[in-house]
Order: structure tokens, then C-alpha cells, then sequence
């Protein structure tokens, strides 16, 4: 089940809101300029489909995501619990980095955890399947795919180096909650 949770970041314990209402979610995101929507597959996509199979199921809406913002690439990523570079592939993003382009993922399975640093505040968004995240350039974050990760997602791009992170050197990614087996959508 997708989730907000939003903290002050001196207080990692304590969430100023929880929420696992999407249009909620959407609105609090939004304020920060984040885009959270969902969206539905027009035809039924089969555990281990082609990644042509699943872009088929979603071709309108991606069509209408690359129109309005000019992505030029987009692709299909898929990681299994018993892959053996997971522990490598979770540990990449998950100390505090940014980007120089929107980060644009939509789950088609499974579940991942986006956590991101906005104006002493930090919002904690868990991921799971219909969910589609934008998150602004320069937002400074953090992505945690679990321990046993599981999920299938379009990614979005407009430049080949504008997905690699920059990262801010600070601790507060590792202050605040991981993401656990059983959370999400598996």
C-alpha cells in the first residue's frame, strides 16, 4: 500500500503526517512540486513480461509523459529478490544525492521507497504498484529499494548522465526509517 509520511528532519521518530490516501498524498507532494499519480495498464501484464509488453500496457500515458515534459528515452527496469548484485544495486542510492534532471519512475509491480529533503522537512514516500513519482531536479533525496528487492518500473530520461546522483555527503539518509521486506506491494 502506497504511503506518505512527512517528518521534521531533526525528528526521524516522529511523522507530522501519515497518510495512505493517494489523492492526499498527491496534494502534500505537490506542494513541493513533486507529481504523484496513478496509473492503470490498458491490457494485463504477466509476471516476467518483455519490457516492449510493458510499456504496451501504459502506451498512453507514456506517450503523454514524454509530450509534456520531452523525455527522450525511456526504459524498463526490473530487479528479483535473489539478484546477485541487490545488496550493491540498494546500497548505490541510498545516502543523500540529487540530480540534474526530474527523476520519473512508475512502479508496474513490486514497491520502492523515495525519500526526499525539502526545506527542513523530509518526506517519506513508499512506492508500491499504479504509482508514478516525479521528483524536481536538484531535490535532494534518497531511493531505497529494500533488502530483498522486488519491482518492475518505467524509467524516464531526458539526458544520459541526468539520472547519475550527486550525492550531498550528509548523514540524514541514514537516520531515518529503511525499507523492510513486507512493506509495499510484493
Amino acid at each position: 500500500m502506497s504511503r506518505l509520511r512527512i517528518f521534521a528532519e531533526e525528528h526521524p521518530d516522529e511523522a507530522l503526517l501519515a497518510t495512505t490516501d493517494r489523492d492526499a498524498m498527491a496534494a502534500e507532494l505537490a506542494k513541493i512540486g513533486v507529481a504523484f499519480e496513478q496509473w492503470q495498464a490498458t491490457q494485463p501484464v504477466a509476471p516476467g513480461a518483455a519490457p516492449e509488453q510493458v510499456m504496451a500496457a501504459y502506451r498512453a500515458d507514456i506517450d503523454r509523459l514524454v509530450a509534456q515534459r520531452g523525455f527522450r528515452s525511456v526504459d524498463v527496469v526490473s530487479i528479483a529478490p535473489d539478484n546477485p548484485q541487490r545488496e550493491a544495486m540498494r546500497a548505490k542510492f541510498l545516502d543523500e544525492h540529487f540530480h540534474k534532471e526530474d527523476e520519473v519512475r512508475f512502479f508496474v509491480a513490486g514497491s520502492g521507497l523515495f525519500t526526499l529533503h525539502v526545506d527542513g522537512r523530509v518526506y517519506e514516500v513508499l512506492c508500491t504498484r499504479g504509482d508514478l513519482i516525479a521528483v524536481p531536479d536538484s531535490t535532494k533525496h534518497w531511493f531505497d529499494m529494500g533488502p530483498e528487492p522486488s519491482f518492475v518500473a518505467i524509467r524516464f530520461f531526458t539526458e544520459p548522465d541526468g539520472w547519475v546522483g550527486h550525492f550531498t555527503g550528509t548523514d540524514i539518509a541514514q537516520r531515518f526509517p529503511r525499507l523492510e521486506p513486507g512493506q509495499g506491494d510484493r
